[in-house]
């Protein structure tokens, strides 16, 4: 197979798809009529995907659709790709299987777009959480640009030919991962959280921030923040300032209050000390990984021996929001789930990977 289509195109053609999903979210909000005359069945698909999948709101699915909407910009594909363009051009395309997550709306959208613009064929095993909305947009894409059909397939049954794959699941799908595809150039993704820590002086508007990063998609996205370092003699209940803003959106959700009622049901007959708000859980632990609607917090008391568990535990984190201090995993607090192209999934450098091949 030849890659017929320049690096210079694919990106023209992501750029141009951005602004298609930045329109799909608006319309998705306020039924734009024109964007649903032009794009009837791109519109029907996120339709369909909310009633496939209750997790997936219709405001969940249009945030995903802004965000990346923002960050498939010329400039911001340009600078991403700067120190990859001698690598990527030419290229012999190999064949990369990407088997998915479906835990929030287009979880897998960086993999896809890291694949077909290495110049790679794009062979995606969907979860079957999220079988709706990365083919649509496919699909958009094709029309903008017919030549990177030979760079996208999507499998249903198990597929045997292929030369690299990455792969995103749970702790135990990546031991089978690991087994079985061990002989092939691989990413294998594990469990990861985000992880927050305060400070002694944040204010309620900082927590309104904090409450963003643990609330958004539910709390099921690897990115969400599921445990908090707070500082001792920081009072736990402060927490549900973060948590208010977003109160009416977790009650009103019957699969999300289904799983608050099973916590709080295993808290109260284990007779487990916790703060509740009617919809949040909140809790002491050591832990990283709540479940849904469970926040873990843990007192520390020296910030620079914090720094170092941090360290000593990164297989665990994702990133960490924070104000007080900066590394490869930070982020400011409110802004866990808006990562750029370069802040790669368990810090793999996925493009690396792909133009290395």
């Amino acid at each position: 197979m030849n890659q017929l289509l320049s690096l210079d195109k694919r990106i023209t053609a992501f750029v141009e798809l951005g602004k298609v999903l930045g329109r799909a979210a608006n319309s998705l909000l306020s039924e734009d009529s024109v964007f649903i005359e032009k794009h009837p069945g791109f519109f029907r698909s996120l339709q369909e995907a909310s009633l496939y999948n209750p997790w997936f709101t219709p405001a969940n699915i249009a945030f995903a659709l802004n965000t990346w909407q923002k960050t498939l910009t010329k400039e911001g594909l340009d600078l991403w790709l700067a120190e990859y363009k001698n690598r990527i051009q030419p290229i012999i395309p190999k064949r990369v299987v990407v088997i998915m997550a479906g835990n929030i709306p287009l979880v897998g959208f960086h993999d896809f777009l890291c694949s077909v613009l290495a110049g790679h064929r794009f062979i995606g095993k969907l979860s079957s959480d999220d079988k709706v909305l990365l083919p649509a947009i496919a699909d958009v894409l094709l029309d903008i640009e017919p030549l990177l059909k030979q760079n996208i397939q999507f499998a249903e049954s198990t597929i045997k030919e292929f030369d690299t794959i990455i792969a995103t699941g749970s702790n135990n799908s990546a031991r089978y991962f690991d087994y079985y595809f061990s002989k092939y150039p691989n990413i294998i993704r594990k469990n990861r959280n985000g992880v927050a820590v305060l400070g002694s002086n944040e204010g309620d508007e900082t927590l309104v921030r904090l409450g963003f990063d643990i609330c958004s998609y539910f709390g099921l996205g690897c990115r969400n923040v599921s445990k908090i370092f707070i500082p001792v003699g920081f009072d736990p209940k402060r927490l549900f300032i973060a948590i208010e803003p977003h109160l009416k959106t977790l009650s009103d959700h019957y699969k999300y209050m289904n799983n608050y009622s099973y916590q709080r049901s295993i808290f109260l007959l284990n007779n487990t000390h916790h703060l509740d708000n009617g919809a949040f859980i909140i809790t002491e632990s050591e832990k990283y990984s709540s479940p849904i609607p469970v926040l873990y917090y843990q007192f520390y008391e020296n910030i620079d021996t914090l720094k170092s568990k941090l360290i000593m535990d990164d297989e665990l984190i994702q990133c960490v929001a924070t104000d007080l201090f900066t590394n490869a995993k930070t982020v400011a607090l409110g802004c866990t789930q808006s990562p750029g192209l370069a802040d790669y999934a368990d810090g793999v450098n996925t493009m690396d990977f792909l133009t290395k091949l």
